[in-house]
């Protein structure tokens, strides 16, 4: 920080504070609104600017961000405690709630800046009310003064061991020019930093947070006698040098261990220097005084004296020296009345009067001030600008009237009189002083006279409003979804409460006397209606029944709402006195659903009472608590900020509904639980899971934080009801499938966990498990003392290997590696390496590291944490191990040179660092590249024999032949027709995965297994196996669905998967989430619709799409049809899927030759195709399921009649790729001919059979028909298609295609009917709290008479709706705000795959991330007229291209987390592949190309062109002309170059 100008006193204080802590506590009023303080403080850590205290050279502070209403002083404790310096940057507003904390940080040195609020009319009873807590308190009111005071405040709270409290007034200095900062220097040098060291080597102990720890500040003060020829005892402030001076102990410590400095110079300037030779001293340690704080700040100013020539003293004067009056001012307007005073004329009454402010307001040192006033005064008005009294006489009015009275040699104390100081301009002060003269000057002067207007003018009041986080506001929207008019909102943001501040309103007690008056209220409103009804007095009797009828259901909120309309419409008529004094209070006909809201901040102590205090009443009153803490902070923020668990708390009260809910979890569980929470007769607290570090967080970060938190226990799912039990129903209720031990225990105590493990014995062991990191070391340590019982018979050397493997290539090569060693003669183990206990590290022999490549150049997961010990260690000794690293990677993977850095990154860092730890190498690092001819085989074939020569067993005999790893192939004949160990697997309770075969055969049934990688490390910490999870895909030809199959798809996804649906890119349903317990009911629901999953994946024909084409219904029933024929044909015949999902335990199969069944398949055979096989129809002019891009495409043909004539048949589409890979490429279709619509499937039959002959077989990554057409080349392939058919394509026929975008909103059919299309972003259905999507559909489907259609782009068809419905399901589609299509054409003509979390290729956010992006690029397409163009925009997360990427006009693949390569070029009717443009690119430069790129196609574009074809006409990017030009003349050319 070199010196620079500053303009506001912030800005000065934020520098000081940085570069004189360890910790600096920046309070803002939300985490995403900068205060005065953090930007400043932000912008110093960002540019790694060092601090000056820090133990380590060159450390930089650590800057702590936390809410004003979150008790932010908690969060100093811990790190004071543990010798770290900490200041706090805060406005006032903290202050008084903040009092508990502050007499016990008194005898801490933590600083504390104070910007007094409101900033242009400033509040000082907010530091009056704090003056007893033992702070020592100093004010600035300049810009200079702000950071030398600041400064001083950091320099006294070393030096005295105690706390300080720097307070100013951002306005005494709006009208100071730019100061020149302090240097480091100079900051260094007041500083002290060898009594900095003293303190920061203490340590305080685990005191608690909620007691005061008896410590009190100390000081040890020397008594010197001299011995040869000195005289007199010297007593002063100093101590041996290698002794500490300032003590820092507790009350009944019996070491006082020190942390301040000796006084600079007090040896020479106290008294006569002297040694060891010729003086004996003693020690004294007592508490520190007010002197000493005095003398302190005296030393510290004379330091900055010497700096900077200003001058400072405890009280400052200015004026004559003879002035007969004065003024002393506790205010921001200080400068200002001295300025007006020095101008004034001889005639004014306020001529030559002195001005006395205080610097040091506490100690109050009386002395100090007498000193400074002077003699001459005989009257002095005080002038205190305090908003809120409390007294009748001011607090500094009190101070001086003290003072003066004890001071003994006035002959008379001066006349002392107190002003209420109010806001003061420029223009008004001269007008101020006059009064205040005229007053203090008369006989007898008003006391408490108020001076300036008593607030400032409306126009100048900015300050921060609070306001609802933006992501909060989901639970309020739920809210008032559920419960509309009836909701009442107690402390809502925004209310008006009779001038009750927001922060007093929010509080839980005041918004309980608020429901509770408004609960009583309704009780004499019912009163009166009762009368009413008795007694009459209206103009008719039909105003007395109905409010009878309302009377006698008037606490019951469905009847009497219900009534409420009736009668007040019958008061409203009646119009007599009577129902007008009614109707003045119609709102309490509502029974209203009465709330409080609140945050985590009501858990801490100092808001918890309020909490108490509503469960305490008894009242039906529900409050919904919104903790907002992420997960991944709870470690750190626990042990500061001790939360008490409010759910807890309210069980043990006993009286209370409890439920703790998370939106991003279970919306429906959100749902019941507010439902359950009002018709709960009693109080209830409802918790609100909702984790931000910024209030304007994206959903995405709240979805991570949430899943972690409740899959791991932190944030338990759960419902409690304590009037169940009178029901003979369980209090309890587990939403989620892990609670936390707290809860725990407290079901222990109240017998439920028992009963709960009974009735739901799968989570048995997750309710009785603990779980930390002490049991992940224990598996470490079991799993190696496992293979060292293995390793005992064997006599060779020991040879320890340990991978780190995302994709299993490392992996399995290390398992390799090691069956070799043991074929050698060592002691071989391979394990992953953070399943290896490290703390053996240092006592192996010989260990081997192989590891691939993650993301920028990073370890695989299960390798990290190995790595990251190994980097940071500073004291591991390695020196007696030999060791060797082997490194798996591709050099094209990040094509630019600035960027190949990241090739082989693990393994050479590795290795650099095990050199640097002392380890020997076996023999020099070997690196993997995928781009070699073999891959990464070409350099291990080279490196594996170097290590067996340096091990010595490189001549080894007799070696026995390898086993051929195990492939598809091999899996799937050997599988008895996909039955393999499934049945068996799915059996298996104790892992939620099924065996690595398994998981390729269940891909033919329908399912994935996956894991839930937003958990993979939190579950693999607390050592857990990962969140294993299912994906299940249907066969749903042509994506066509009734109503009844849509109603049990949702019920599907919710009783057996996470409460979504996804619609795919393939025209049909895919859950997620389903655990494996579930998966066989799942399996079976699917098929009690009607529907299948058999396969929907794996290596056979998949599901057939078809274009939905709504305008032409009858025509899509006849293509449909076709559809629906080439699915069954091509079904797989196996009976395995019966046997595993459908049948039941008793059914029998009949079984032949011993126990084999015997199968058939006629078409696949028992190894069914080489690879995934997909067929399309596309029914022009709609592209809409993108026909080029698979193994078939058929293009629909219309004869004459209008009816379908037949296809022209396109083979050889086909969108996987691997990265960098040149050998592997998109291709679309080519044209074999035409053919007729009755015999089509046979067609698609004989080319299939035709793959299944000829596909490769042995490299999957080559398997693909694509390859296969290109290998034999197309004419050779068509040959042999004929040959099988037995007839010859004929010629294609012309065909026309517009687009392959949906046509949303509602269209019209030639019979009449009416189909809506809706836009569903990236085919996911779900519930939101702004979006009840899922929920209006399963409405929809209840009443829907028609069919539904999933299109080939993820988006919906609500189809063959009739004229005489069509309002109906118009008002059910804006009711749940379905029929909103008014999207940007970007938006409209987007697709994205699912990617992360549930994909395990994923290798970037894809489904999750996009929709951000569109946000992010949709103010370009504003600014340049481009709303409602359509750009055909997808993304995947990987290479195999289930969103089709490669033929959007712009594609994003992801290549690493955040980053993508992108691709430009591809064909508006998916008729041309793109070309990649970037390579590894993030968002910043997605944005960097594409903004100014649509501003191009806005002003160059030729008419009707559309933007794939204007980049390749502008000559950014070539034109792919086929599949295997893909790679050629991309934008940019990737490097050979290796960093």
């Amino acid at each position: 920080m070199a010196a620079s100008r500053i303009s506001t006193p912030e800005e000065a204080v934020s520098r000081i504070a940085y570069l004189s802590s360890d910790v600096v506590i920046s309070v803002q009023p939300a985490q995403a609104i900068d205060s005065e303080f953090s930007k400043v403080l932000r912008l110093s850590r960002d540019k790694k600017v060092p601090g000056i205290v820090a133990c380590a050279e060159g450390s930089i502070p650590e800057i702590l961000t936390v809410r004003h209403n979150a008790d932010p002083l908690l969060s100093v404790f811990v790190p004071i405690r543990s010798g770290k310096l900490v200041s706090v940057t805060t406005s006032s507003s903290i202050l008084l709630q903040s009092v508990p904390h502050l007499y016990k940080l008194a005898q801490y040195p933590v600083v504390i800046h104070i910007s007094l609020h409101p900033s242009d009319y400033a509040d000082f009873s907010e530091i009056t009310s704090i003056r007893q807590t033992g702070f020592t308190f100093l004010q600035s009111q300049s810009l200079d003064e702000a950071q030398d005071i600041a400064l001083t405040a950091h320099a006294l709270a070393v030096k005295s061991g105690k706390g300080v409290i720097h307070f100013f007034s951002a306005r005494s200095s709006s009208s100071d020019k730019p100061a020149t900062t302090l240097s480091r220097n100079t900051v260094r040098d007041i500083l002290d930093l060898r009594a900095v060291r003293r303190f920061q080597a203490t340590k305080a102990g685990g005191s608690t947070l909620h007691a005061d720890d008896g410590r009190v500040a100390k000081i040890t003060e020397e008594d010197v006698s001299y011995v040869n020829g000195g005289s007199g005892n010297v007593s002063g402030l100093s101590s041996p040098q290698n002794e500490p001076v300032n003590g820092y102990s507790k009350a009944a410590a019996t070491e006082n261990s020190s942390v301040g400095s000796s006084r600079p110079g007090s040896s020479a300037g106290d008294g006569p220097p002297f040694s060891s030779a010729t003086s004996v001293a003693s020690s004294v340690v007592r508490p520190v005084t007010s002197e000493d704080i005095c003398k302190f700040a005296s030393e510290i100013w004379e330091q900055l004296h010497g700096a900077t020539n200003r001058t400072y003293n405890a009280f400052e004067y200015s004026g004559p020296s003879n002035a007969e009056a004065a003024l002393f001012v506790f205010g921001s307007d200080a400068r200002l009345f001295g300025e007006a005073i020095s101008q004034a004329g001889a005639n004014d009454i306020y001529a030559e009067a002195g001005v006395i402010t205080a610097r040091l307001y506490r100690p109050w040192l009386a002395a100090k001030l007498i000193h400074v006033v002077p003699k001459s005064v005989k009257r002095i008005a005080v002038l205190e600008q305090i908003r809120r009294k409390t007294t009748k006489w001011g607090p500094v009015l009190l101070d001086l009237l003290t003072t003066l009275k004890s001071d003994p040699s006035q002959g008379g104390a001066p006349l002392v009189v107190g002003h209420q100081l109010g806001y003061i301009t420029p223009t008004t002060i001269h007008q101020a002083l006059r009064e205040i003269f005229q007053n203090l000057k008369s006989k007898s002067p008003l006391q408490n006279l108020a001076i300036g207007l008593a607030d400032r003018p409306i126009a100048l009041a900015k300050e921060y409003k609070l306001d609802q986080p933006k992501v909060e506001t989901a639970y309020m929207k739920i809210l008032h979804q559920v419960f509309g008019e009836r909701l009442h909102v107690a402390n809502a943001l925004g209310a008006n409460d009779a001038g009750v501040s927001e922060s007093t309103s929010l509080n839980p007690e005041f918004g309980l006397g608020s429901l509770l008056a408004r609960i009583e209220q309704r009780k004499r409103f019912m009163g009166e209606v009762k009368e009413a009804a008795k007694t009459g007095g209206f103009a008719t009797e039909t105003p007395r029944d109905w409010l009878s009828r309302w009377a006698l259901s008037a606490e019951d909120p469905k009847k009497a709402n219900s009534i409420a309309p009736d009668v007040i419409k019958r008061l409203t008529v009646d119009g007599s006195p009577s129902s007008s004094r009614l109707l003045s209070s119609q709102e309490l006909f509502l029974k209203e659903s009465l709330w409080l809201i609140g945050s985590d901040a009501w858990a801490y102590d100092l808001g918890n009472s309020g909490v108490h205090h509503v469960l305490a009443s008894g009242e039906k009153i529900n409050m919904l608590v919104i903790d907002s803490q992420p997960y991944s902070e709870r470690a750190v923020a626990d042990a500061e900020r001790r939360k008490k668990d409010m759910g807890l708390y309210a069980m043990n009260f006993g009286n209370a509904y409890v439920a703790s809910t998370a939106v991003y979890s279970s919306y429906t569980q959100v749902l019941q639980a507010m439902i359950e929470a009002d018709e709960f007769d009693g109080p209830s607290i409802v918790l609100a899971y909702l984790p931000y570090h910024k209030e304007d967080d994206s959903p995405l970060t709240v979805l991570q934080e949430t899943k972690r938190a409740v899959d791991l226990g932190y944030w338990p799912l759960y419902r409690w009801n304590p009037l169940n039990e009178e029901k003979g129903e369980q209090n309890f209720s587990l939403d989620s499938e892990r609670i936390k031990n707290e809860l725990k225990e407290f079901l222990r105590r109240d017998n439920q966990l028992t009963q709960l493990a009974r009735r739901h014995p799968e989570f048995s062991p997750n309710l009785s498990e603990d779980y930390g990191s002490e049991i992940r070391s224990l598996q470490k340590r079991k799993a190696k003392d496992a293979y060292s019982r293995l390793l005992e018979g064997l006599f060779g050397a020991p040879l320890t290997i340990l991978f780190a493997s995302d994709n299993g290539n490392a992996e399995s090569l290390a398992k390799r590696l090691a069956n070799r060693g043991k074929a050698r003669g060592l002691k071989a183990m391979a394990m992953a390496m953070d399943d290896y206990p490290l703390e053996d590290l240092s006592n192996e022999e010989n260990v081997v590291f192989i590891s691939s490549t993650a993301g920028q150049g990073e370890f695989p997961q299960n390798g990290r944490s190995l790595w990251d010990a190994v980097k940071n260690t500073t004291d591991m000794d390695i020196s007696s191990i030999s060791y060797a690293v082997f490194g798996l990677g591709d050099r094209h993977y990040w094509p630019r040179k600035e960027d190949k850095v990241y090739y082989n990154k693990p393994a050479k860092d590795l290795d650099a660092r095990l050199a640097i730890l002392g380890g020997k190498r076996l023999t020099d690092i070997g690196l993997g590249d995928d781009q070699d001819p073999d891959g990464y085989q070409t350099g291990y074939q080279e490196w594996e024999p170097k290590l067996w020569k340096a091990l010595g067993v490189d001549n080894v005999e007799g070696l026995p032949e390898e086993p051929a790893p195990l492939t598809n192939e091999d899996i799937k004949i050997a599988s008895n027709y996909l039955r393999g160990t499934i049945k068996e697997g799915l059996e298996d309770q104790s892992t939620g995965a099924i065996s690595a075969a398994d998981q390729q055969l269940t891909k033919f049934h329908g399912t994935y297994m996956q894991d839930d990688r937003d958990l993979r490390d939190e579950r693999k910490a607390q050592g857990l196996e990962p969140k294993y999870i299912f994906m299940i895909r249907c066969r749903l030809p042509a994506g066509v669905a009734t109503p009844s199959q849509w109603l049990q798809m949702d019920a599907i996804s919710n009783e057996h998967g996470n409460e979504t649906m996804k619609l795919t890119t393939r025209q049909t349903f895919q859950f997620h989430g389903v655990i494996k317990g579930k998966l066989r009911p799942a399996m079976r629901a699917i098929n009690k619709a009607l529907m299948t999953t058999i396969a929907a994946c794996g290596d056979v024909n998949r599901n057939v799409m078809c274009s939905s084409l709504p305008q032409k219904s009858q025509y899509h029933r006849e293509v449909y049809a076709v559809s629906k024929r080439i699915s069954d044909h091509l079904l797989p015949s196996t009976t395995a899927y019966h046997e595993i999902w459908i049948k039941g335990d008793d059914d029998k199969k009949t079984q032949v030759a011993g126990d084999a069944v015997q199968d058939y398949e006629p078409l696949y055979g028992p190894t069914y195709l080489p690879r995934k096989f997909k067929i399309t129809i596309a029914i022009p002019p709609h592209n809409d399921t993108d026909v080029y891009a698979h193994d078939i495409g058929l293009i629909a043909i219309k004869g004459n009649d209008g009816r379908l004539e037949g296809f022209n048949v396109l083979a050889g589409g086909g969108m996987g790729v691997t990265h960098n890979n040149k050998k592997t490429y998109p291709r679309t279709g080519s044209m074999l001919g035409y053919f007729a619509a009755d015999k089509v499937h046979l067609a698609c039959e004989k080319i299939m059979l035709v793959q299944r002959d000829h596909g490769d077989r042995e490299n999957r990554k080559h398997a693909r028909l694509k390859y296969t057409m290109d290998d034999m080349g197309v004419d050779v392939f068509k040959g042999k298609v004929e040959e099988l058919l037995g007839e010859k394509f004929s010629e294609p026929k012309p065909f026309h295609f517009e687009s392959n975008i949906d046509t949303f909103g509602w269209q019209k059919d030639e019979r009449g009917l009416n189909h809506f299309t809706l836009f569903i972003e990236n085919g996911r259905i779900e519930d939101t709290p702004t979006f009840p999507m899922k929920t209006g559909l399963r409405e929809i489907a209840k009443v829907h008479k028609g069919e539904f259609r999933l299109t080939g782009n993820q988006h919906l068809i609500l189809s063959n709706v009739s004229d005489a419905d069509l309002p109906a399901m118009k008002a059910m589609l804006a009711k749940y705000k379905l029929d909103n299509i008014q999207f940007s054409g970007l938006r409209l003509s987007s697709s994205a795959c699912v990617a992360f979390p549930t994909c395990g290729l994923a290798m970037a956010e894809s489904e999750r991330y996009l929709p951000e992006l569109i946000t992010k690029l949709e103010g370009a397409l504003e600014e340049n007229g481009l709303r409602h163009d359509s750009i055909v925009m997808r993304m995947t997360g990987c290479p195999n291209g289930c969103a089709r990427p490669w033929l959007a006009e712009v594609g994003f693949v992801g290549k690493a987390y955040g980053a993508y390569n992108m691709y430009l070029g591809g064909g508006y009717h998916g008729q041309r592949l793109n070309k990649l443009y970037r390579s590894s690119i993030k968002e910043e430069e997605i944005l960097e190309i594409m903004k100014p790129l649509l501003k191009r196609y806005a002003i160059e574009r030729e008419e009707g062109e559309r933007f794939g074809d204007f980049c390749i006409r502008i000559g950014i990017i070539k034109r792919t002309t086929e599949g295997k030009t893909f790679h050629d003349d991309v934008a940019e050319e990737e490097s050979d170059e290796e960093a």
